[in-house]
């Protein structure tokens, strides 16, 4: 890659360049310099790259996978399988609907009509009146519902976009971060987003679908294509069409669950590329609980506030 002005090799001092590393950034030469896919690498990095490929780990501490399709694959199966389990019983009207979709703290339905509603009413003015049925919601005892929703889609349209983004950008992720990772990214991801509907959403609202976690690995993608040196045009195209179509239908697309797994894809990317490679696993595994830990306690929180 082309710098703005000459510089020195950091192997060959005296000897001016304008190439630079795509891995370190680091000046190099027309000896010290290798052909990589985009640009040049440094000896050093493609010595350090061959010796984790040889141990089996990928750049960022992660086992490499030996099948990179197959969590991505198993994500995808158990979205499917909620939504066929939902369209089989009700769709819209499905008792799993309530169950497992994020509610903050509830809402007061009517028994014969579960879609229609009274917002205003709490559990104990809702139980007082004949015709209604209390749907719990996380500040009302239904916790799992925080990472259920996740997992949760109504619409065929809704899982069907959800999905086919999830099978282009969970491989490569895999590929690069190993499974573990990748699942803690997805995972806390699709919590961080559950927690920002939890304090930014209506209490009575209703919220579903995997957007959160999906939103979370478009943002752990643009960290590691940045931190590659990567071409990052594509990918920022993408995330401005999606940011773009939240915006523009905010009305029936959780934009508290967008921003939630956005920001804490980020975080958790940044953990994961950005910590020395000195005791990696355990400072890695060590903040990612950090961070799980701070999402726990603003769910207990917010659930404090709503009771």
């Amino acid at each position: 890659m082309a710098g703005p002005e000459p510089g020195r090799c950091h192997a060959h001092p005296d000897r001016e360049t304008r190439i630079a590393c795509r891995r370190c950034g680091r000046r190099i030469c027309s000896e010290c310099m290798v052909p990589a896919s985009v640009g040049y690498q440094c000896r050093d990095c493609v010595r350090q790259f061959a010796r984790r490929t040889r141990q089996g780990q990928g750049p960022y501490g992660g086992r490499v996978s030996v099948n990179s399709n197959l969590t991505t694959i198993v994500m995808i199966g158990v979205n499917l399988a909620v939504w066929i389990l939902i369209q089989a019983t009700g769709g819209n009207l499905s008792s799993l609907v309530d169950l497992l979709g994020l509610s903050p703290q509830g809402r007061c339905g009517m028994a014969d009509d579960p879609s229609r509603y009274y917002p205003s009413l709490g559990p104990a003015a809702c139980q007082a009146m004949s015709g209604t049925v209390w749907q719990a919601g996380v500040a009302t005892g239904a916790y799992w519902q925080m990472l259920t929703s996740v997992f949760t889609h109504i619409d065929w349209i809704h899982i069907a976009c959800n999905m086919l983004t999830l099978w282009f950008l969970g491989p490569p992720l895999e590929r690069i971060l190993g499974r573990s990772r990748w699942l803690a990214l997805y995972l806390l991801s699709g919590l961080g987003g559950s927690v920002c509907v939890l304090w930014l959403s209506r209490p009575a609202s209703q919220a579903v679908g995997a957007s959160g976690a999906i939103f979370g690995l478009l943002a752990g993608l643009v960290l590691i294509m940045r931190h590659l040196r990567q071409d990052m045009r594509q990918v920022l195209i993408w995330l401005g069409v999606n940011v773009l179509v939240t915006v523009v239908a905010r009305g029936s697309i959780s934009w508290q669950g967008h921003l939630g797994g956005f920001l804490v894809g980020a975080a958790v990317t940044a953990i994961l590329i950005y910590l020395p490679a000195r005791d990696r696993d355990r400072r890695q595994w060590l903040s990612l609980g950090g961070v799980a830990l701070v999402l726990v306690g603003a769910t207990v929180a917010r659930c404090l506030m709503l009771a």
